[in-house]
């Protein structure tokens, strides 16, 4: 699937016990640390240079994310936006995960993955109308946004509660993290 020529926004979820501990939580909820929390209050304020709307994954750790970072939003839950179901490996050391592209045993194939994910970040664009999507979600979503706008989707996680910006340029993508007042790096 082909997403619409137009900006949006990801934010992976803070950091939660599982990210800290180093173990696969996929669609396992997963409580966010103190220091997950301290991350998302401090991204209340920030400026996206334009309005937003705010989107976010049913699970848990996305949704209190969310809450924190934007406390005078509303959110909208997207269900399509949950992490990838990793099958018999939610739950274990992340040294274990098999290869991305691989279907787990009893989880979700990569390319389900992308489907449902361009899917869902299609229906945010929608929703948002000139409004920027901003999206709540999951390392995941972030590497299936990369694989959308050829990007590497299989180089290191995007890093806990930064946000990243996709903006399409004559005819590809860039994703630049958002800094300070609405700049990009």
């Amino acid at each position: 699937m082909i997403l619409p020529q137009r900006p949006f926004a990801l934010i992976r979820h803070g950091q939660t016990e599982a990210n800290r501990d180093g173990f696969i939580a996929g669609r396992t909820e997963a409580q966010l640390t103190e220091s997950g929390r301290r991350a998302a209050r401090a991204l209340a304020g920030k400026a996206f240079g334009r309005p937003i709307m705010l989107f976010t994954s049913p699970q848990a750790r996305a949704r209190d994310t969310a809450l924190l970072a934007f406390p005078s939003l509303s959110a909208y839950v997207v269900d399509d936006l949950r992490e990838r179901d990793w099958g018999i490996y939610e739950g274990r050391p992340i040294a274990e995960l098999p290869p991305r592209t691989s279907t787990p045993e009893g989880g979700e194939a990569w390319e389900a993955m992308l489907a449902r994910l361009a899917a869902a970040i299609c229906q945010c664009m929608a929703l948002a109308g000139s409004n920027l999507p901003v999206i709540v979600a999951h390392s995941g979503a972030i590497r299936a946004a990369r694989a959308l706008t050829g990007q590497d989707a299989m180089g290191p996680s995007a890093p806990n509660t930064t946000p990243l910006l996709y903006t399409p340029a004559s005819g590809q993508w860039r994703e630049q993290p958002l800094l300070a007042e609405g700049t990009v790096s």
